[in-house]
């Protein structure tokens, strides 16, 4: 999966995460992304720092929250668990269990778990339909 950073014609930013550069490329001709502030479609990609890897410990990225960050965070929480209690957890099976929703070797049904980096990269590449599931610190209490 990729994330770009996206920018609206009113200035708005936000993620889009997509499989290539291709499936953006596909989906913005098409109209499918739009800002989730404005609902514009008129949505470029903005600029990003390239990821590097120095071989260093990696530092956490931290938010400073003010009222409405904390608002915003709380119902991505809402909706996270809400996605949690409608699906079935399957651990560290994800990948398979999804692979076999995708191919129909078993009834259709929501799922969340875990899986490696090769594993995503694998499903995305079958076409597998799935997106990451947020987590937020009281998640691991």
């Amino acid at each position: 999966m990729i994330r770009f950073n996206l920018v609206c014609d009113a200035g708005h930013e936000f993620d889009g995460w997509f499989r290539s550069n291709d499936d953006y490329d596909g989906q913005h001709k098409r109209g499918l992304v739009s800002c989730p502030t404005c609902h514009s479609a008129k949505v470029g990609k903005a600029l990003m720092a390239p990821a590097v890897s120095t071989g260093r410990k990696q530092e956490k990225i931290a938010l400073a929250v003010g009222a409405e960050q904390r608002q915003m965070l709380t119902k991505l929480k809402e909706m996270a668990d809400q996605v949690r209690q409608n699906a079935d957890y399957v651990g560290d099976k994800f990948a398979d269990e999804a692979r076999k929703i995708h191919f129909g070797e078993v009834e259709r049904r929501g799922i969340y778990g875990e899986a490696s980096v090769e594993e995503v990269k694998s499903l995305a590449e079958d076409g597998v339909d799935f997106m990451p599931l947020p987590t937020f610190p009281d998640d691991h209490n």
